[in-house]
């Protein structure tokens, strides 16, 4: 099949270009025998290249090997006749659109094309070893795959759907579960994969926040800030220890060899990384299938975003500019690599494999979680796992298939499009003056009642008093040196705030003295749900539009939680748990904000996006864990969580990922 479908794609593009001529049909199919003869032979000579230069030695010798593979055809092979590299070039481009479509007019399985050699070859081994598909007796292994993003309930969409067919086959069949989990705030991929892969997640507090330690912004897929992170994680026994592989994730684990692995982008590691991309680079046509795939990507978000405009559908975001090229390479080119990746690894053995999956988390952020571009895109990811089914049949390990996700996302109209404003904005004009012209004063009677509970909470402010407390200094906002005034972030619609010129956390009473009106000014808007701040005496405090919650009432030394309405309702389940532990990360926000949350479920994200996740509401807090019926969940680790018996954080699924790798007999 390979065979034919390379000589109908050789066909019509010497068919197209003027360049190269043929004599009879069967010089096409000369032609697609040399090629794929001549792909094998070049791709073991090329090793010494990769081993020592990397993924781009691996790239940039791939392509070439490709182009003078496919020129010594069309030149040496009876009856072929070409007359330039471009014109080699365009032969190549032209094969693998063919190719590409073929395969869409007979509805080909996914990917799959980019696995084809590596299946052959494991067949061939497994012959040789006298091994037949499936061999009960091999040696065990594990396989983590994360689908970035995936809620349980959209999974579930998606498999009643016909959108899942693999996932939901190992459902029906008896061989797998489907379970929900909780995500605990913050409900990003830093924190939860942190979390997963080296069970601690305690130094994360966002995506991207302010380290006052440090002066400066740390943002999670930085690789140097990735490195450090994970260098500050107290997990001592990451997943991929011992012989594990981590592929296209944000930490590594522990593992010995990475691909694509942000905390390791820069530096050597694990024996020729730059091997692992060999194949997928100097594949026949495989490369140029998936650029050209990709291209079509591009063409199709084009048209989709257009049809969302068309349809009034709302909410919606811009689709436009820097996203249309991100969502085609993640969607086709970064996948199928990845998927290649993963396939070699496991054809080799590799004993603990976790990859990484992020096509539908980037779609959903900017169509929508339950959108249909968002749930193809699921369906790809269902059709990668399709794919590997192919190459674990034959692999000389046994493999426990364990698919999971980080956490989910969220509908709902962005901050900006209900406020008319950013978050920043919105704190820079609370934190300006009451009488200042042209400024809503935070202060006002609108504010009144909830003012006066924080009153009574905190007692009055003291106008331009000291900021008390330890190393803590009174800067005022016309101080022109050192850092900035104040720094606003947003992950999802989860929105921190700190003051940098403040040598620690400021509390709720020096917020008070400082800005009288911003905290209850802040609380009062529209699509805000609830400001978390520290206090002297009672912790923390969670603060609404008309009430006030203490957060650590043993801590403050008071039976009496709730003054006024309670600022949590409605934030859904575990909601002042999550606040109350995220509150007391380090490095979090002077200021934590959580978005309002209406009773459908959608959130406001601070961010421009129309799907999110890293804060509370909707089902981004419910991401699942698909995993094999003997590799059973402890009934002790699970909570109750709105009717539900589930684990509670990544810390207790990455407990059970490890007690299955030890049953399994991959860890020590």
């Amino acid at each position: 099949m390979s065979l034919a479908t390379t000589t109908v794609g050789l066909a019509a593009a010497i068919a197209v270009v003027s360049g190269v001529r043929t004599s009879s049909p069967l010089a096409v199919l000369l032609t697609a025998v040399a090629v794929a003869v001549g792909a094998l032979v070049v791709a073991p000579l090329l090793r010494p290249v990769a081993r020592f230069g990397g993924a781009g030695a691996a790239l940039l010798s791939g392509i070439a090997a490709q182009l003078a593979v496919a020129w010594a055809a069309l030149a040496y092979v009876p009856g072929m006749h070409v007359e330039s590299g471009w014109s080699v070039a365009q032969v190549l481009v032209l094969t693998g659109l063919v190719m590409a479509a073929g395969r869409w007019l007979w509805a080909g399985p996914g990917n799959g094309y980019v696995v084809d050699g590596v299946v052959r070859r494991a067949r061939r081994a497994a012959s040789a070893a006298g091994r037949p598909a499936d061999d009960p007796d091999r040696p065990a292994g594990l396989l983590v795959v994360q689908l970035d993003g995936v809620a349980a309930p959209v999974l579930e969409q998606a498999m009643e759907a016909g959108l899942a067919p693999t996932m939901q086959r190992w459902v029906v069949d008896g061989s797998h579960r489907l379970e929900p989990w909780w995500a605990r705030l913050p409900a990003t991929t830093p924190a939860s994969q942190a979390g997963l892969l080296h069970g601690d997640s305690s130094t994360i507090p966002a995506f991207r926040w302010w380290d006052r330690e440090l002066g400066r912004l740390v943002v999670a897929n930085h690789p140097a800030d990735a490195a450090a992170i994970e260098a500050g994680l107290d997990g001592r026994d990451g997943l991929l220890a011992d012989g594990g592989v981590a592929i296209s994730t944000m930490f590594s684990g522990g593992a010995p060899t990475g691909f694509l692995v942000m905390s390791r982008t820069g530096r050597r590691r694990g024996l020729g990384p730059g091997q692992g991309y060999l194949r997928f680079f100097t594949s026949p046509f495989v490369l140029v299938r998936a650029l050209t795939v990709t291209l079509g990507e591009m063409a199709k978000e084009l048209y989709q975003a257009r049809r969302q405009r068309e349809h009034g559908v709302v909410p919606r975001v811009s689709r436009g500019g820097w996203y249309v090229p991100l969502r085609a390479l993640t969607n086709v080119l970064l996948r199928d690599l990845i998927t290649s990746i993963v396939a070699e690894t496991l054809a080799r053995g590799a004993p603990t494999v976790f990859v990484d999956l992020v096509d539908y988390d980037e779609v959903a952020h900017h169509a929508g979680p339950t959108r249909p571009e968002a749930l193809r895109a699921l369906e790809g990811l269902d059709g990668v796992l399709g794919t590997l089914e192919r190459v674990l049949a034959w692999a000389p390990r046994r493999y426990g298939v364990v698919v999971l996700s980080d956490h989910g996302q969220s509908l709902g109209a962005t901050y900006e499009q209900v406020e008319g404003r950013s978050l920043l904005d919105t704190v820079r004009e609370l934190m300006a003056e009451p009488d200042a012209p042209g400024v809503t004063s935070a202060g006002g009677e609108d504010f009144g009642p909830l003012t006066m509970l924080l009153t009574r909470l905190v007692g009055p402010p003291r106008r331009g008093g000291a900021v008390a407390g330890p190393d803590r200094q009174a800067v005022t906002s016309a101080s022109s040196a050192g850092p900035p005034e104040v720094v606003v972030t947003g992950s999802g619609n989860l929105g921190l705030v700190w003051f940098p010129r403040h040598g620690a956390r400021l509390t709720l009473e020096d917020l008070q003295e400082l800005h009288p009106g911003l905290v209850a000014g802040l609380a009062g808007r529209p699509g805000v749900g609830v400001v978390v701040v520290d206090t002297r005496d009672r912790g923390l405090v969670a603060v609404g539009e008309a009430g006030v919650r203490l957060l650590e009432p043993v801590r403050a030394g008071s039976s009496a939680l709730v003054d006024g309405t309670d600022p949590v309702l409605g934030l859904g389940p575990r909601a002042a748990e999550d606040l109350a532990r995220a509150g007391r990360l380090p490095c979090t926000g002077d200021l934590m904000v959580v978005s309002a949350v209406t009773p459908s479920g959608h959130v406001h994200a601070f961010e421009g996006q129309v799907g999110s996740h890293g804060g509370l509401g909707g089902a981004q807090s419910w991401p699942f864990l698909l995993h094999p019926v003997e590799w059973a969940v402890e009934e002790s680790d699970r909570t109750d969580v709105a009717g539900r018996r589930v684990l509670v954080g990544a810390e207790l699924v990455h407990a059970h990922l490890m007690r299955w790798a030890r049953s399994a007999g991959v860890r020590r």
